[in-house]
């Protein structure tokens, strides 16, 4: 379960961090409302789970009511990323000179929770770690022991954190781990965590998802869920179908039978210089409804350019793949988006002769239906 901004916010804010001033506004009125009594300037910020949001439109910092309302106005009912915003948080604007990041999340490699901390704050932390890994100070964490303060300081040193604001960032750090540990983190962070020219720190972002398997023993954070509203469609659609779903940035649809070979798929996507749109995994059958119930995902999603079908068959057999494939696109009365479909395993050439080649591309190889999916959202992109 992902909080929203706002709900992160009060969680982080009745746990003692720090938090700008914020009233959740649904409509034009009540968000220049929201903005006069908080004081300008403020930040008018869409409330859906994507990023890049402020890139996208959906943030925009104002000086008086007038800019408020236009701020209002072309952010709620908005389209971001394929979400639609119905909801923005009016924010008091933070006169920084600094921005941080501070996070918590499970080493599944290490086995333990390792605590985060960087002074490249307000950017993609993703870009970071890849560019510039050493820019992250890491620190793990014995859960049986929790976060010792010496662990907290030691982290926001090795990061080169002023050391005027390194005890409150140190104490921030804290609390996310505590909070990320008693209601059933999955991952915490703040970015960017603020430093004000007064030497005060503010989580001008909040992000705290949850253990959907541990939320029975979270009953606050669950009404939460119900009170965020529709959220992302697709992945409410993604749990009444029964797939696991996640929704990512880029243009390539990836469908596949089995967690391990859908990461497999994305981070060939990745390699080949292609954007994966999302992680979609079937699991098991090849129900021609099941099939075209996962298509209907993908092709709703605005950012795809197209799709590759990763299925390896162990106990599910390739031509009764391939049958529930051609039977789903059938369905459709124009395939909007190019489909590549690679097959192995059980049957896996009986399926491939079976596939409609005129609806899909087939390919041999998962290299080559990645590499040819990633052409044709290339071409989709510069038509």
């Amino acid at each position: 379960m992902k909080l929203h901004e706002y709900q992160a916010k009060q969680v982080f804010a009745d746990a003692g961090i720090p938090t700008p001033a914020s009233t959740l506004a649904t409509t034009v009125d009540e968000a220049v409302e929201a903005a006069e009594e908080i004081g300008y300037p403020v930040a008018i910020k869409a409330q859906v789970q994507v990023g890049g949001r402020g890139k996208a439109g959906g943030i925009k910092l104002v000086d008086d009511a007038e800019e408020a309302r236009e701020a209002a106005e072309s952010i709620i009912g908005m389209d971001l990323k394929g979400i639609h915003v119905d909801r923005v948080l009016v924010e008091e604007a933070v006169d920084f000179v600094n921005e941080l990041y501070v996070g918590v999340t499970m080493d599944r490699g290490q086995g333990e929770p390792v605590a985060m901390v960087s002074t490249r704050g307000g950017v993609n932390i993703e870009e970071v770690a890849e560019e510039d890994p050493d820019a992250i100070a890491r620190e793990h964490i014995d859960p049986a022991f929790g976060m010792q303060p010496y662990q907290a300081r030691k982290a926001v040193y090795d990061a080169g954190v002023d050391r005027e604001v390194a005890n409150d960032v140190a104490s921030v750090l804290r609390t996310l781990y505590q909070l990320w540990d008693d209601r059933d983190g999955a991952d915490a962070e703040i970015n960017p965590l603020m430093v004000t020219s007064d030497g005060e720190v503010i989580a001008a972002d909040a992000v705290m998802n949850i253990d959907d398997d541990a939320l029975f023993r979270q009953p606050e954070l669950a009404e939460m869920e119900d009170e965020a509203g529709d959220g992302d469609a697709l992945e409410q659609k993604a749990d009444e179908y029964g797939f696991d779903y996640v929704r990512l940035d880029g243009n390539v649809g990836i469908i596949g039978n089995g967690a391990g070979l859908v990461m497999t798929t994305l981070d060939l996507v990745d390699f080949y210089g292609g954007s994966p749109a999302n992680f979609l995994d079937v699991g098991g059958g090849a129900k021609a409804q099941r099939i075209a119930n996962a298509l209907d995902m993908v092709f709703s999603d605005d950012n795809v350019d197209s799709v590759v079908f990763n299925i390896f068959g162990g106990i599910t057999r390739g031509d009764e793949v391939a049958n529930g494939i051609n039977q789903a696109l059938e369905q459709f009365e124009e395939i909007p988006k190019p489909v590549v479909v690679r097959l192995a395993g059980t049957n896996a050439e009986e399926g491939m002769e079976i596939l409609n080649e005129e609806l899909v591309t087939v390919e041999h190889t998962l290299e080559d239906a990645v590499q040819r999916a990633v052409d044709y959202a290339d071409e989709e992109v510069e038509a």
